[in-house]
């Protein structure tokens, strides 16, 4: 029987500069599975290496700031990559080093996925580092896709609802970027409320709650998605919301690889790409 085969071309480059997860459920392996199913090649910058599976995090190694730089200079130096998201920046001189590399490079398509803590608990970010993404990474952000946790330490305000959604979307787009992603998913409601915060108007996307704590790697799987529906050429409202479809696909068909926490999954049909 002859083998048939579909061929689907590359929709275009994006970046992301993140952590590794060794258990392959969040980070980088995420991301480019992401990138993958969305037709869009992946190029990477890593950040850190964690020794990580599905029951925590049990180490963190970072990259030299410098080694950092160099990843982002030799793929920005060669390749034409449409979008960049980065995620895990667990020290203030990586993400003073990121931030020189995309001024340098006059990176538009900035998607910041602000990492602080993983499902498990375990922190990915420390010392001064949450003052340097405020201050250096958040003025040249494009869209910055924060939880309710984070919401609320980047804005300084308390999230209860909708309303406090709003308000702490407001304060953080005073930071620089352009579109504010405060992800509903920490408020216990019924239904899943995500609100996009871009150019003065606000989004609200629903979708229903699925009963699950099998959901590692979904901020990470969240900002990718938008990365490459940027690089792919998509609006940007437009983009943003197929992302977040991708992540609730993603969720659905979650992964239970451990004995922990389980992972999006990415074997599932994207109807925008048929």
């Amino acid at each position: 029987m002859a083998l048939e085969v579909v061929f689907m071309p590359y929709r275009g480059i994006a970046m992301t500069i993140a952590g590794s997860d060794s258990g392959g459920g969040a980070g980088i392996e995420a991301d480019l599975a992401t990138l993958l199913h969305l037709n869009v090649f992946g190029t990477v910058a890593i950040t850190a290496v964690t020794a990580q599976n599905s029951k925590g995090v049990h180490g963190v190694f970072d990259i030299p700031p410098d080694g950092i730089k160099a990843q982002i200079d030799a793929v920005l130096k060669d390749f034409s990559v449409g979008a960049i998201k980065t995620g895990m920046l667990s020290r203030e001189e990586s993400i003073s080093q990121v931030a020189i590399a995309l001024r340098e490079y006059n990176v538009k398509k900035l998607i910041v996925d602000p990492v602080m803590v993983a499902q498990s608990g375990d922190p990915l970010i420390f010392g001064n580092a949450v003052t340097a993404l405020k201050e250096k990474l958040l003025p040249l952000a494009y869209i910055v896709t924060p939880n309710i946790p984070e919401a609320e330490k980047l804005s300084g305000t308390t999230i209860k609802s909708s309303k406090d959604m709003k308000k702490a979307a407001e304060a953080i787009c005073k930071l620089g970027p352009v579109g504010v992603l405060v992800k509903g998913g920490h408020l216990e409601e019924p239904t899943l409320v995500d609100l996009f915060y871009y150019k003065g108007e606000f989004h609200m996307f629903s979708h229903e709650r699925i009963d699950t704590r099998d959901h590692h790697g979904t901020g990470c799987t969240l900002s990718a998605a938008i990365a490459a529906e940027l690089a792919a050429g998509t609006e940007t409202v437009e983009a943003v919301k197929r992302a977040i479809d991708y992540t609730w696909l993603g969720i659905e068909h979650r992964f239970k690889g451990g004995k922990g926490y389980g992972c999006v999954g990415h074997v599932f049909d994207v109807d925008w790409l048929k």
